[in-house]
């Protein structure tokens, strides 16, 4: 097939654009290539992809409409996986309008683009933040997310609903996929693997917030890829058994689905931290503070749905993927 991949120079994306190119598929790889965090680091990754004949890289915003109309038009892709936005929970706090831009008018355009170019399968990011203040667990597909606790949370809610606008009205098939705490080599440096694992091994101390007592459902970046690309190959159909009636907010009777894409094992944060510090060989110098604005407690997915339609479900263990990532660490940045 030949593939759009937003935000290719990204943690996930990069993985993503990777597997799609290593099974022999076309790939148009989009990023602005920003400094929200190291270009450095998605400069090293993007000259992992460049080699291959089979992959291109457009670096245009996706908030540039002009340049998302050209890449659309010129690319003609047959699916888009939709990877990029503004991340971060904590930033939306002193930078709401990058989340505007890029999350919001950024994934407008792109919606158009699939539209306009008849796209025959869109596949996008949503996140586990969305469940905000629920503390019903594990969090499921088919529960209310209504009260969102940070921007970018609300903004990912604000993404699966214009998603089933255009599903409804333009019958574009669009899958959206929650993911949960994703980590592994290549990484972002501003998520906690990264951080810790820095600080940890040049003896510095570590945050450790909400007094060590959160509990997430670490996903391990392979995991994460092997159900992009499942759910990608399985175009969104409208449900038969959707009633307005009761509405199941995960199907619907335009081709609409979403799903989580976790381990459906929460991990306690010390137990991360001492998987770290066992790989690393060092004991962390721990800072316990109370939890952030914006952050909640504990994720925990409940998988069912993408096991029974796609036959996937993660299973690396926390221990595998930190010694795997650590491995990647050391050799990245230079750390014996």
């Amino acid at each position: 097939m030949r593939v759009l991949v937003t935000g290719a120079a990204g943690f996930i994306g990069y993985h993503t654009a990777k597997a799609l190119v290593a099974r022999g598929d076309e790939v148009i790889g989009l990023d602005n290539v920003n400094d929200y965090y190291d270009v450095r680091l998605k400069e090293a990754r993007l000259a992992q992809l460049t080699p291959s004949k089979t992959f291109r890289l457009e670096r245009v915003d996706l908030a540039d409409r002009a340049g998302m109309e050209r890449v659309f038009r010129q690319a003609k892709p047959e699916r888009v996986v939709h990877l990029a936005a503004q991340a971060g929970v904590r930033y939306g706090a002193t930078n709401p309008h990058a989340y505007a831009d890029s999350n919001l008018t950024g994934f407008l355009n792109v919606l158009e683009g699939c539209r306009h170019g008849s796209v025959e399968h869109l596949v996008y990011a949503s996140s586990s933040s969305v469940y905000g203040a629920n503390t019903t667990m594990p969090f499921a597909v088919n529960q209310a997310v209504d009260h969102p606790v940070s921007l970018y949370a609300a903004t990912k809610k604000a993404n699966e609903l214009m998603a089933h606008s255009y599903a409804h009205l333009y019958r574009l098939p669009v899958t959206g996929l929650r993911f949960f705490t994703v980590y592994g080599p290549w990484g972002r440096p501003d998520m906690s693997p990264i951080v810790f694992a820095s600080r940890i091994a040049a003896g510095q101390p570590i945050d450790v917030f909400n007094h060590g007592r959160h509990r997430r459902d670490f996903t391990y970046i392979d995991d994460i890829v092997e159900g992009v690309v499942r759910v990608l190959d399985r175009a969104a159909e409208p449900d038969p058994q959707w009633s307005g009636a009761k509405p199941d907010p995960a199907s619907s009777s335009a081709p609409y689905r979403l799903y989580n894409i976790g381990n459906n094992q929460p991990v306690e944060l010390m137990h991360f931290i001492a998987c770290l510090e066992k790989e690393l060989g060092r004991t962390a110098q721990k800072r316990f503070l109370p939890m952030q604005p914006g952050d909640v407690p504990d994720t925990y997915a409940d998988i069912e749905a993408l096991a029974a339609d796609v036959g996937f479900r993660p299973s690396t263990p926390i221990e595998v993927g930190i010694e795997r990532f650590v491995t990647w660490f050391k050799g990245y940045y230079g750390h014996n």
